[in-house]
């Protein structure tokens, strides 16, 4: 009787877990900003830099994903149309885009994620011109709510640095 009702317990638990996870699941959660943009750390800008991810006074997605994870190609694909119609509805050149998508691999950039605090892929950061965290999304996004908060930065002007 005992094991039983410790498997049920257990079984609970994990289904629970898994709720709780998958509810969290490609939601869009905003990142306490630093007050200024000379509040952001050194070091995670030396690493951003490493990496190739500079201030461009413009929004940055910042995707980690890796060539074993599945669900990588689908926000790769999310992004894309995203900034496609950011683009398309701002009249946006393709040599200055309203944001820029960046892809890094966590296999090649592993000290990186480790600063920023990757735990899973796909991770996305949504980043304003400074380069201050200001959304994180865990697993695929939906379009609606990644184009959201790229507008958010767009239209409070938090995007120029």
């Amino acid at each position: 009787m005992t094991a039983i009702t410790i498997l049920v317990i257990a079984v609970v638990a994990t289904l629970a877990v898994g709720l709780i996870l998958r509810g969290r699941a490609g939601k869009v959660r905003a990142s306490t900003p630093a007050p200024t943009a000379d509040a952001v750390d050194d070091a995670w800008t030396a690493q951003l830099a490493a990496a190739g991810v500079t201030a461009t006074g413009r929004p940055i997605v910042l995707h980690f994903s890796a060539d074993w994870c599945g669900p990588c190609a689908a926000v790769r694909r999310v992004i894309g149309q995203v900034l496609e119609r950011l683009d398309a509805d701002t009249d946006g050149s393709p040599d200055s885009p309203t944001a820029t998508g960046v892809e890094l691999d966590i296999d090649e950039h592993p000290s990186l994620a480790k600063t920023l605090g990757v735990l899973s892929l796909p991770t996305t950061f949504i980043l304003d011109g400074a380069l201050v965290e200001r959304f994180r999304i865990s697993g695929v996004p939906s379009a609606t709510d990644l184009q959201s908060s790229i507008e958010t930065l767009l239209t409070s002007g938090d995007s120029i640095s």
